[in-house]
């Protein structure tokens, strides 16, 4: 098998901004060539099926690498629920991306909701057995500056928006006999930076809360991770950092939506069905 990846491997061309990757002969992973990096997600580059029969529940999927995530699902096979508060762009992703897909407007901190979502999902497509906890805001600030409510909100968001998901979707995947669940974290709980107190405290609680969850409910076959994105050219993506992109980051660019992307549907696939509790990081060797 080893040798008839490095002869596939051997033999594709490379192009300028393009991966070759080798072609895992009987599994169809990857065919042709994808330009990464670009922030789009073009359907006729896949024609994979990772995602076949499988429906998946995406939060903060009206833009940037949620919108991203469930555009890989559905391309390779998938059925997706997109939830956000953003329900004009949501409509207009899931339009676009047609049958495969529903939008329902959804504050990922209203646990009520969350019951609502899946039961849309089951109703619509399914149980589902991948979820991908993408919702969250960036909040900045000092421990000394901050008022109280901003933090509890900030909480509310982005730690207890992840933990209603996972409480939500689990009697679905165990009917169903296993799943996924990715958790989007940050760069930011990786280190501690001055001024970064409520974002940075709520990622590192995101990251403490995968590796607990995997634990727990490995026995009943689902699986958590946890993606911790750097610089991802996304609206939230704070400025300087953009302007700045080449002297901060060892890779000298800020990363595509389609690149985190693409890491966060491998560990939702069945191709990482041996990953649990893992960390990974997208961020171009910025704080590694």
């Amino acid at each position: 098998m080893r040798l008839r990846l490095r002869l596939a491997a051997r033999a594709r061309s490379t192009k300028t901004g393009c991966h070759a990757f080798p072609t895992l002969v009987g599994r169809g992973i990857w065919k042709g060539q994808l330009a990464f990096g670009t922030g789009e997600y073009k359907a006729e580059e896949s024609r994979v099926s990772r995602f076949s029969g499988k429906i998946a529940i995406v939060s903060g999927a009206a833009s940037g690498m949620g919108e991203m995530e469930a555009r890989i699902i559905a391309d390779e096979g998938g059925k997706v629920v997109l939830t956000d508060v953003q329900s004009a762009l949501g409509e207009r992703v899931a339009a676009d991306i047609g049958s495969s897909a529903v939008f329902r407007q959804h504050d990922v901190a209203d646990e009520r909701g969350w019951a609502e979502v899946v039961q849309l999902a089951r109703d619509t497509f399914g149980p589902p057995t991948v979820l991908i906890n993408n919702g969250g805001v960036g909040a900045y600030g000092g421990i000394h500056e901050i008022e109280t409510e901003y933090m509890r909100r900030i909480m509310e968001i982005n730690f207890m928006g992840s933990f209603f998901g996972i409480r939500a979707v689990l009697p679905s995947m165990r009917e169903m006999g296993g799943g996924a669940i990715v958790n989007i974290s940050s760069g930011l709980a990786t280190t501690s930076l001055a001024g970064y107190f409520p974002v940075g405290t709520s990622k590192w609680a995101v990251r403490g809360m995968t590796r607990l969850a995997a634990k727990d409910l490995a026995p009943f076959n689902i699986r958590v991770n946890t993606v911790f994105p750097g610089a991802i050219d996304t609206p939230s993506l704070v400025q300087e950092v953009r302007d700045n992109a080449k002297s901060l980051i060892p890779l000298g660019r800020a990363g595509g939506s389609d690149e985190c992307a693409r890491v966060v549907t491998f560990l939702a696939s069945d191709e990482a069905s041996y990953v649990s509790g893992a960390e990974v990081m997208v961020d171009g060797a910025m704080l590694c």
